[in-house]
């Protein structure tokens, strides 16, 4: 039995009320009833589909011990789930991974702020980014295929060079 006034939410909830979101113009999944006055209003900024960008992202700064080099890699692969490979040294490190993004400066924003912001949570060594580089999928694809250009990222995981 549930005692509380009545009216109130129930325990743990606070003044927060669960709404629910429309999935957006560009969503391509099937169609359910919906009432208009939950509908969000989409704006053609948002209408514009995101695409898929391979980043590589290059640091270095300051001899670290290997051992706290991979072990900071590995979590930053476990925070970051698209993570596909690191290769490291105990002074420069190289981290490839993908980033759904509407264009390329959203991608590069992404992706220059994706080593300070897990440098601490990720026990990251305190490097500089030194080089970046951002392809979307066709070009990278088309890289690949030609025999030059990032080679495909295998095997996943984090590797010394």
């Amino acid at each position: 039995m549930r005692r509380a006034r009545p009216g109130a939410p129930p325990r743990g909830t606070g003044s927060r009320a669960l709404t629910s979101v429309g999935a957006g113009a560009d969503f391509g999944g099937p169609s359910t009833d919906r009432n208009p006055e939950q509908e969000p209003v989409v704006t053609s900024e948002e209408r514009t589909r995101s695409k898929l960008w391979h980043i590589t992202l290059s640091v270095s700064g300051g001899e670290t011990p290997l051992k706290e080099v991979r072990r900071g890699l590995e979590q930053l692969a476990h925070d970051h789930p698209f993570l596909l490979t690191s290769r490291y040294a105990n002074d420069h490190a190289e981290v490839r991974y993908w980033e759904e993004a509407r264009d390329l400066h959203d991608a590069a924003a992404v992706a220059l702020r994706l080593w300070g912001e897990h440098r601490s949570s990720a026990g990251l060594p305190p490097w500089e980014i030194v080089g970046l580089e951002v392809i979307d999928r066709e070009t990278y694809h088309q890289r690949v295929a030609e025999g030059y250009g990032p080679p495909p990222a295998a095997p996943i995981g984090v590797h010394p060079y």
